[in-house]
């Protein structure tokens, strides 16, 4: 029994659960559920978690206004801890801002954070071994290679994220920029972002040590807070 894991039996939103009891969470706590009914991603969109989708939150002792860096580096150790399991498909995964892990150039994972105070709460939603509708542009792991145990993913993927909100707290985002760049899936890569204030069409150049998209358009560089890429 591990006293950092709370698993519920089912769950509308393992992040809407912590950050009711953020107040009471250790950091480190890993809040796990088989069932979640009412999953969210960024900017209200529903989170689609079939069964065999892994779903957890981590509650990681970094201040909210560092949740687009924290998103990032949460990428970086869903990565770290799926290449540990399947080294043969290490190479394979990537990450597309502002916060979705690519396998084979589809979706596997996504990341939301959200907090309050000085913390926040890290969801992961990973499609582990699950059975995807073909219309959608993501991937199971277990297509392309035997996944994880869910307590062996768990463990490793605290670990990882553990670690990285560790960096981002104390230095922000800098010593992740050269790992982030290696793997990023916008780099040189032509796309169109959808913001609040419009779209915008250029070429990736990289991520900031603020964590925005910086893209080449035709007017000249621009520095992207937030938005929806559609590649």
């Amino acid at each position: 029994m591990n006293d950092w894991l709370i698993t519920l039996p089912s769950c509308p939103s393992t992040n809407s659960w912590a950050l009711a009891r953020l107040s009471e969470l250790p950091p480190g706590t890993v809040v796990f559920t088989r069932a979640q009914t009412a999953g969210r991603g960024r900017q209200g969109r529903a989170w689609y978690a079939p069964p065999g989708t892994l779903t957890a939150s981590i509650v990681v002792a970094v201040p909210p206004a560092r949740a687009p860096a924290m998103a990032l580096a949460a990428g970086l150790a869903i990565i770290h801890a799926l290449s540990d399991a399947c080294p043969q498909l290490a190479a394979r995964f990537a990450i597309k801002w502002p916060n979705d892990v690519l396998l084979a150039g589809r979706k596997l994972a996504g990341v939301l954070c959200e907090g309050s105070g000085q913390q926040l709460v890290v969801g992961i939603g990973l499609n582990r071994a699950a059975t995807l509708p073909p219309e959608l542009a993501a991937i199971s792991l277990h297509t392309l290679a035997a996944p994880p145990s869910e307590e062996e993913l768990l463990h490793s993927l605290r670990r990882y994220v553990l670690e990285a909100a560790g960096v981002i707290a104390l230095h922000g985002l800098c010593p992740l920029l050269p790992a982030l760049r290696a793997r990023d899936a916008l780099l040189g890569v032509s796309c169109t972002v959808q913001t609040n204030q419009g779209s915008v069409c250029g070429i990736g150049q990289g991520i900031d040590d603020q964590g925005r998209l910086l893209l080449l358009t035709a007017g000249g560089a621009r520095a992207i807070d937030s938005g929806h890429v559609l590649m």
